[in-house]
């Protein structure tokens, strides 16, 4: 066998083991701890500019269906000047009757000149907060300078984020959280400062500047017709093979993604979407970059729809090792 290698190695590769090498670990109060939100906002818009000038890899991401149980999904991602990125996300929904969360998540970051891995982290909390996070954004984007009163519709995960989020973006006046379970919409309105639970849905819409849908329903959560002209509607559900959004909003109006991707059928995109022209579609990206018009006017109905992409596990991992590598924070493991 010809050596093709300029460089003579002290040793040959059977002689070569890894041995024990150090990872940090990071769990789920150590992550949140580690990812300050308005630095997570800023990371995220400078990731869908990146993701617009093709900077970022990000595959499709692979999924396993556990019938009757659940499914996983793989998602890797990478971008120069940082550590390449790979999730894993389970959602299973029978785990809440045992107390545990319906998606449960693990990110392993690896150096990007060696592949080495330097870090194992809880992906729970980032799943959670980048995927809101992600809404907000568009909020920050998209919705009326003059917004001040929003509505939460659901109240899960998603919408405790959205309520840490929102007023990050907007001096809301107040914000409406709306559920099929109205105990749960008193109980997460009372852990907020600016929230109430007025238990008509409809009612909240109407009056609202800024509508987000944030519920894992498979089936439409509002009708188009209770918003007034100029509100600015972020969905983030996700329940193949229908959703929360009801189709005729992304039809009719201006429609924001993160990736085009997001109107490719289920598991890659997203099943309201996957009938709509991709054409109609801007990314935050290119609003971002000054490369396509955000919001036109005061009247404009704007929509975005989201999926959730590596990116935003990739950006918010990233920058929750850079703070944790600050702070001293985290344990560590062999390898």
């Amino acid at each position: 066998m010809t050596n093709t290698s300029s460089t003579k190695l002290d040793k040959a590769a059977f002689e070569i083991r890894k041995g024990g090498l150090p990872v940090r670990t990071l769990s789920e109060s150590d992550v949140e701890r580690c990812l300050p939100l308005p630095r997570l906002l800023d990371a995220l818009e400078e990731g869908f500019e990146a993701l617009e000038r093709g900077e970022v890899q990000a595959p499709p991401r692979p999924e396993i269906v556990i019938p009757g149980r659940g499914f996983s999904l793989a998602m890797p991602a990478w971008q120069p000047g940082s550590k390449i990125a790979v999730k894993v996300v389970n959602v299973f929904d029978g785990n809440l009757r045992a107390g545990w969360p319906s998606h449960l998540s693990l990110i392993t970051l690896y150096e990007a000149d060696t592949g080495v891995a330097c870090c194992v982290m809880d992906g729970t909390y980032i799943t959670a907060v980048r995927t809101a996070a992600s809404a907000a954004l568009s909020v920050r984007m998209l919705a009326r300078p003059d917004a001040r009163v929003a509505t939460v519709i659901g109240a899960g995960v998603q919408a405790r984020e959205h309520l840490r989020l929102l007023p990050l973006v907007r001096q809301f006046d107040h914000i409406n959280v709306c559920s099929l379970h109205d105990d749960e919409a008193r109980r997460l309105a009372a852990s907020h400062p600016l929230a109430r639970a007025p238990g008509d849905a409809r009612a909240a819409v109407a009056e609202s500047d800024v509508v987000c849908l944030a519920t894992h329903s498979a089936e439409p959560v509002i009708d188009p017709d209770w918003l007034r002209p100029g509100t600015h509607v972020s969905s983030v559900g996700y329940h193949p093979p229908a959703g929360e959004l009801p189709v005729r909003l992304p039809r009719e109006h201006r429609l924001f993604v993160e990736t085009l991707d997001a109107l490719l059928p289920p598991p890659v995109g997203c099943a309201e979407l996957s009938t709509i022209d991709r054409a109609r579609a801007t990314t935050l990206g290119a609003v971002a970059l000054g490369k396509a018009p955000g919001r036109c006017n005061d009247e404009d109905i704007t929509v975005y729809k989201a999926m959730g992409i590596a990116m935003e596990d990739l950006v918010a991992a990233n920058l929750a090792l850079r703070c944790a590598v600050e702070q001293g924070v985290g344990d560590f493991m062999r390898w």
